[in-house]
């Protein structure tokens, strides 16, 4: 399997975000730029350009006209995807580390971080999709976690529910029209990195620094399956079909590795099953911690980003898809 790789920005990937029919793959990272890319070739269509700091944040709509992102100069944006036009800001109160559409598109949820005079909050803004350029700045929902700040979030089975995930490892359910918190548990040990979702948005996976990698509940927030490695996680992806795999990645931070090699710092995607918990192959390349790592809707390919600032677009072989699990 080799390997596509992708350089379009020139520092750390933050997000790497498929379209819903897998054709564009959107990328944000700690430049300020936004690039769009052709997933079946790696060919680059064009960048959206506008923010003044670190992007975090990226999700596309599922028609693939809307793309709103969320960056570290106290912004989010919504574009147009066709033709790259910067359709609405909203000024926000800190960096806003997550974003995503909800199911029908009529919502958007954001992360904002905790500041020393600012407690971190999760907002939801309703989006005008006849009129984009005229959104409104003020959100219809502003839900306030008073125990550890939320560092990922994302929307529920139906947008029934909030499912957030907390720097203590924590996994909350919020009622997100009251701010209510219907549930909360707390399996993981530290920092949760990544939450997401499966495709019917029953079930979610998480990864964490504390070196693994959950599937829960998406209702009752039951941790159902748990998958132990040896580095901290920064991102884990459901394989969405052909195969009963989850991904997950991360590594040692650059700071405390004392060499280069790629072995050493443990810069792979490690592939699990996702019923039996057991690893079942490693997918090596990056030069640095992995990030961020997205699945292609059909199952066929994935990809993921790294701190050494580059995508790694991965086409599956045959031998993958004849592997039986014994």
């Amino acid at each position: 399997m080799r390997p596509t790789l992708l350089k379009g920005h020139e520092r750390a990937l933050t997000q790497i975000k498929y379209n819903r029919e897998g054709d564009l793959l959107f990328s944000v990272a700690k430049d300020n730029i936004v690039s769009v890319w052709f997933s079946h070739n790696g060919e680059r269509l064009g960048t959206y350009q506008g923010h003044q700091g670190t992007i975090w944040s990226v999700d596309v709509n599922s028609d693939s006209t809307l793309m709103v992102t969320g960056s570290a100069d106290d912004s989010a944006r919504l574009w147009s995807v066709r033709d790259g036009r910067l359709l609405h800001t909203w000024t926000t109160e800190t960096a806003v580390k997550r974003v995503q559409f909800s199911e029908d598109d009529k919502f958007v949820l954001m992360v904002l971080e905790r500041r020393r005079n600012y407690n971190g909050s999760i907002k939801v803004y309703a989006i005008d999709s006849d009129t984009p350029e005229d959104q409104s700045d003020e959100p219809i929902s502003v839900i306030e976690p008073q125990d550890s700040k939320v560092s990922v979030a994302g929307w529920g089975y139906l947008n029934k529910y909030i499912v957030a995930g907390h720097e203590d490892g924590t996994v909350s359910l919020f009622d997100w029209n009251t701010g209510d918190v219907i549930n909360a548990v707390q399996d993981h040990e530290g920092l949760l990195t990544d939450l997401q979702f499966s495709m019917d948005r029953t079930y979610f996976i998480t990864s964490s620094k504390d070196k693994t990698s959950r599937i829960y509940d998406a209702n009752t927030l039951e941790c159902l399956k748990e998958y132990v490695t040896d580095t901290p996680l920064n991102s884990a992806a459901i394989v969405p079909a052909l195969q009963e795999f989850v991904v997950m990645g991360g590594g040692q931070e650059a700071m405390q590795v004392t060499t280069t090699s790629q072995r050493q710092g443990k810069f792979e995607c490690r592939f699990f099953h996702k019923i039996y918990q057991e690893e079942v192959g490693r997918v090596r390349g990056h030069f640095g911690p992995i990030n961020t790592i997205a699945f292609h809707p059909d199952g066929k390919s994935f990809s993921s980003g790294g701190e050494d600032g580059y995508i790694r677009l991965h086409v599956l072989d045959p031998d993958y898809f004849e592997f039986k699990f014994e």
